[in-house]
């Protein structure tokens, strides 16, 4: 007799549990389709806590300023190539503001200096030989830096730190007769852009860094078409000259960073 009641109620069992488990999954869809609620609040909540330990472990062990003193060398491409002589050093100050590991907004001035020797009448100054022209360039520039992640790399490439720059800059330029001084200086600027690498290496973890960086800059200088320096045609004595100073920068810059 027993018997009879308990095989009905086994054979329920399965199908009690399967009704049950159904009305849960059906309850977890209604909750998660209910106007207002978020079905991705488990994928939030754990990139906010990606996000937190990487906030943690910045504080902990990034660099926030650096200030960066240094020198190098500037050279130009094309006619203005050429014509100019360079004077180094390259004398370089900047500040640097790192958001995280990986990017860094800069801040800067640099300074360079430039001859031009043209012992010939040209097309600007046909009168007399113009002899040294110098060349002074100073340029302020904003620039964005990325620093490549390097965690599954060699330790050798890890702490040399390599990254990209990009700048805008504004460079302002003073021409100096310094042969010919009835002449009066030129002034004039002009925008630019920089593009280039680096590699900063650590001589005191946080404290300080040696940085080098290569640069490739474009410029609209003030005088970049000008005709003053062509060579005057069938006059005996203007025996060279150059028919503009178009070109493109370069420069490579060796600083010593103080960071906090």
């Amino acid at each position: 007799m027993i018997k009879f009641f308990i095989i009905p109620i086994l054979l329920l069992l399965p199908h009690l549990a399967k009704a049950q488990s159904t009305d849960q999954v059906m309850q977890e869809i209604e909750d998660d389709t209910v106007l207002g609620a978020d079905i991705f609040s488990d994928f939030n909540e754990d990139l906010e806590s990606a996000q937190v330990l990487e906030d943690e472990r910045f504080y902990r062990y990034g660099r926030f300023f650096s200030v960066n003193l240094g020198g190098g060398y500037t050279t130009f491409t094309g006619n203005r190539g050429r014509a100019y002589d360079d004077n180094p050093p390259t004398f370089h100050l900047s500040v640097n503001y790192f958001m995280d590991f990986q990017k860094a907004i800069t801040l800067g001035i640099e300074y360079s200096k430039h001859t031009m020797v043209l012992d010939t009448v040209v097309n600007g100054y046909p009168g007399k030989e113009l002899g040294a022209v110098n060349s002074d360039m100073t340029r302020v520039f904003i620039g964005y830096k990325y620093y490549v992640d390097t965690t599954d790399l060699g330790t050798a490439i890890t702490y040399s730190n390599p990254h990209f720059i990009g700048r805008m800059e504004y460079w302002y330029q003073t021409n100096k007769f310094i042969d010919r001084s009835e002449i009066p200086n030129q002034k004039g600027g002009g925008l630019g852009s920089g593009l280039g690498a680096g590699l900063e290496f650590p001589i005191e973890l946080k404290s300080s860094y040696l940085s080098v960086e290569g640069l490739y800059h474009v410029v609209n200088f003030f005088d970049k078409y000008t005709q003053d320096y062509r060579q005057i045609e069938g006059n005996a004595q203007s025996t060279f000259g150059h028919e503009d100073l178009t070109g493109n920068v370069l420069t490579l810059i060796v600083t010593y960073n103080f960071t906090w």
